[in-house]
């Protein structure tokens, strides 16, 4: 897939501001080598071969780009493909509103991130979890309300954006659930938890690095845009993160990881031309 378009104005700079080195350091080279007459034509139809060449390197680097730094006002933001376990510093987890642990493809996916931290990664007993969940220090504002009549998984509500730290563990509350334990939001409740989440690790990273998933991609439904990219979700994170109060101080940073099965379709160069400026 070519996410780059072969003429792109972007590939046009980077290609004029390598030429021009070349092109230098070649007119300072001819003022002390002779080239021969005859071997001119060669030497130019050579020259413009390479130029070529150089062109098509970074038309075909720009499509493969799989890992961008911007500074994100004042803040190091590192945007790549990887793996969210294999990070350093504290690691976030989207929950459901509910903090749910009852991972039976039912309330939770197997295969979504939630259930892979709790059946492979979590280092205690599903109960254990609960436990400490339910005794975690959380604001009396971020806890909503109780749903009794819930037929699976927990009862307690929890505002979404809320965090509760485990560990090297940003566990937070992300989707909300319908009736049939379908993760959905509307793209006002998108922002809200983004907004929400920024504000909560500024109170709690404690100037360790922080990763997270791009939170919306995959299985949560996002109500009236059927047709929402990853890429798009990415700059909403990155738009909700500059208007937050959230800031990371020397040397801690923001990284947001991409899955390796997503990047073909998320176009880093021009994210990274729009934190530029470019």
């Amino acid at each position: 897939m070519t996410k780059v378009s072969f003429f792109d104005r972007r590939i046009g700079g980077n290609f004029l501001k390598i030429t021009s080195v070349i092109s230098t350091t070649l007119s300072l080279v001819v003022l002390f080598v002779d080239i021969p007459t005859k071997q001119k034509h060669t030497f130019g139809w050579v020259f413009l071969g390479l130029l070529a060449l150089i062109y098509l390197v970074i038309w075909v680097w720009s499509n493969k780009l799989n890992k961008i730094d911007i500074n994100v006002e004042g803040s190091d933001v590192t945007i790549k493909v990887g793996d969210i376990f294999q990070q350093q510093g504290l690691k976030a987890i989207a929950f459901n509103e509910y903090f749910d642990t009852q991972v039976d493809n039912n309330v939770i996916a197997e295969k979504s991130l939630n259930g892979i931290f709790i059946k492979k990664y979590l280092d205690t007993d599903v109960p254990d979890l609960d436990r400490y969940i339910e005794s975690y220090a959380f604001d009396t504002s971020e806890i909503l309300d109780s749903s009794p009549n819930r037929k699976l998984g927990k009862k307690i509500r929890y505002q979404i954006g809320t965090i509760c730290v485990y560990k090297d563990y940003l566990l937070t509350a992300f989707s909300k659930f319908d009736e049939n334990n379908r993760a959905q939001l509307t793209m006002p409740e998108y922002l809200e938890f983004l907004i929400n989440f920024w504000d909560k690790v500024n109170n709690v990273y404690g100037q360790q690095d922080v990763s997270t998933p791009i939170f919306g991609s995959g299985i949560t439904r996002i109500k009236g845009h059927k047709r929402i990219s990853d890429e798009d979700l990415l700059k909403i994170m990155l738009w909700t993160f500059r208007i937050s109060e959230m800031r990371f101080k020397y040397p801690a940073r923001l990284t947001i990881l991409i899955h390796k099965d997503k990047i073909e379709k998320i176009n880093l160069l021009d994210i990274k031309s729009a934190r530029n400026g470019v």
